[in-house]
């Protein structure tokens, strides 16, 4: 008869010891002890049979993976006590695998070799893999010995050879050099991040044109075609004069600074490098001459941002020393590369026009650095555009104005029959898609007249710096359009010839706009440029000569600002014409 009081139901209960928290000793189930639990484990999946494997994977290179960033450290390694200890008698044990091996190479599930992701390239163990995917060489699943390369990759034939790169913390750190070595005597005012500068804007007035000297070509227009198979164009190197001289040394620039028209003198290649300062990845510098209640913006003679740089943005950008084959490729690295950039770019642009002197088109006042009796090689088509810009703020108690040195290099007849057209020509070039630092593009010749728009994107993301600084060349020459051609090697493994595969033209404004180009964050670093200098100098007599570097940071995204001696870099510069008049002694002699 079942219980009816209170009494009766406790008597009936086993024992005291069923209620409360349970002992120690009870943590057995059949002489099996279980896993521990705690209140504050999250769930998660209730079984994960590849947690030890991964646990594994990870002896011997504990770094930050985001599989294992939300695992719980209590209870981790209670998988531990559930081992079973192997006999003794089986230590001798082995499995033989009478298999065969195919020598032939297969691909996908346990083949010999894989790869993913975009820019699939490689194969072999030391050959770099595809960007952003991985790359596994070896036998199977499970067999072969993992290798880490130079460049941070980790190949193998284990399961999970994966290629790192894909992640700022994984990417292997380069060590580029300065572009100027600086010296003891330099000392560092300011320093001053990327993020500080992506937040500065001005907005300035387009500015006028003060004079304009030199003359223009017309552009081919046959450029514009598509190329007919078996009949492209190659680069061809012409003999014209052509100057980029620094904006101390231009006489223009001198004279408007006599008659007070501006504070503030720059070139557009200088200054144009300048406001688009956040987009760099290589070292620059800018020599900043502040005399009187002038500053003037230069350039060192054989400065890098005289060179066109290639692939500088790219997410795998060249390497220094770079392998081919098994051996040094030396026509593939950032210096090559930069020289064979400047000299396509100097002779696309002299190619693609017209050359007629009735049909050329004469700027009001002729070439300020030509010297009919000095040079024998006939001028480039070149116009150069003095052009003032208010940097001026509402604070201000007087204007602050700057002057601008400007260029375009052709001109062409409006489709609308209106006023001609400035334009502005430039030229990217491919050197070969296949190799390390061609940062995931496409081939041109088979791509870029079914695909353009995926090459001008890659292009975009790949040469960001390069590309902007030509688009806000182009604003402040107020061109009416660009004209960028798309060149190619003749044979991707010599640097020697190059061909032209196609011209796309645009309007500098809607580029920009693509691009995500903002002019006024470039006019803010200028004017804030500008203050810091004329700060430093409240207190110098007027008549003083001071003298600064910019320097942009080879390995950070940092701008440095070093104070240096009134007589910086003149020395360098007596030395090289030295040079230059006992070079030109001994030719004369040799005649």
């Amino acid at each position: 008869m079942a219980p009816t009081s209170i009494a009766d139901l406790v008597a009936a209960l086993p024992s005291e010891d069923s209620w409360g928290p349970s002992s120690s000793a009870d943590n057995m189930l059949n002489g099996v002890p279980y896993a521990p639990f705690s209140k504050g484990d999250k769930l998660g999946r209730m079984a994960d049979w590849t947690a030890e494997s991964k646990d594994r994977d990870r002896q011997g290179r504990q770094q930050y993976n985001r599989n294992f960033r939300d695992q719980q450290v209590y209870g981790a390694g209670s998988s531990s006590l559930f081992t079973v200890q192997a006999a003794e008698d089986e230590s001798s044990f082995s499995v033989v695998d009478n298999t065969r091996t195919s020598a032939k190479r297969t691909f996908g599930r346990g083949g010999g070799t894989v790869f993913r992701g975009r820019g699939q390239r490689g194969g072999m163990a030391g050959q770099r893999g595809g960007r952003g995917g991985f790359q596994r060489a070896g036998g199977g699943r499970g067999q072969g010995d993992r290798y880490y390369d130079n460049r941070g990759g980790r190949g193998g034939g284990g399961r999970g050879g994966r290629r790192f790169g894909w992640r700022d913390y994984d990417k292997p750190q380069r060590t580029r050099e300065a572009s100027v070595n600086i010296r003891a005597d330099w000392q560092m005012l300011e320093e001053v991040d990327f993020n500080r500068l992506s937040k500065l804007n001005l907005e300035t007035p387009d500015g006028e044109e003060l004079d304009s000297y030199g003359f223009l070509h017309y552009y081919d227009r046959s450029y514009d075609r598509p190329p007919v198979k078996n009949a492209e164009r190659r680069i061809q190197t012409l003999d014209r004069a052509a100057y980029n001289v620094t904006t101390s040394q231009d006489p223009v620039i001198h004279e408007l600074a006599e008659k007070n028209e501006a504070t503030v003198f720059a070139t557009s290649d200088i200054l144009s490098m300048l406001m688009c300062a956040t987009r760099s990845v290589y070292s620059w510098d800018i020599v900043i001459t502040h005399q009187g209640n002038k500053i003037f913006f230069d350039k060192r003679p054989g400065a890098s941002m005289d060179f066109v740089s290639v692939n500088e943005n790219a997410q795998d950008a060249p390497l220094e020393v770079a392998e081919a084959n098994g051996k040094l490729d030396q026509i593939n690295t950032p210096g090559a590369l930069a020289m064979e950039a400047t000299f396509i770019n100097h002779n696309f642009a002299l190619q693609t026009v017209t050359e007629s002197e009735e049909a050329k088109i004469p700027f009001s006042k002729p070439n300020p650095f030509y010297n009919e009796a000095e040079e024998t090689e006939p001028l480039a088509s070149k116009g150069y555009k003095y052009r003032r810009f208010d940097i001026s703020l509402e604070r201000d108690e007087e204007p602050l104005q700057m002057i601008v040195r400007t260029e375009v290099d052709a001109v062409m007849k409006s489709p609308t029959g209106g006023a001609d057209q400035q334009l502005i020509v430039k030229a990217l070039n491919e050197f070969d898609s296949k190799v390390p630092g061609s940062g995931g593009a496409l081939d041109w010749r088979s791509k870029l007249v079914s695909q353009r728009g995926a090459v001008i994107a890659t292009e975009m993301k790949n040469n960001s710096c390069k590309l902007a600084r030509w688009t806000t060349q182009a604003i402040l020459a107020q061109a009416d359009g660009m004209k960028l051609g798309f060149v190619s090697r003749a044979n991707p493994r010599s640097a020697a010839g190059h061909v032209v595969l196609g011209v796309v033209g645009y309007k500098p404004r809607e580029f920009a706009t693509q691009m995500n180009l903002n002019l006024g964050n470039g006019w803010g670093i200028v004017r804030t440029i500008v203050d810091r200098i004329r700060g430093l100098d409240a207190d110098e007599p007027v008549d003083a000569v001071k003298k600064y570097v910019l320097i942009k940071d080879p390995n950070r995204s940092v701008l440095r600002l070093y104070s240096v001696p009134a007589t910086t870099f003149e020395e360098d510069e007596e030395l090289e014409a030295e040079e230059k008049n006992e070079d030109e002694e001994e030719e004369e002699k040799d005649e």
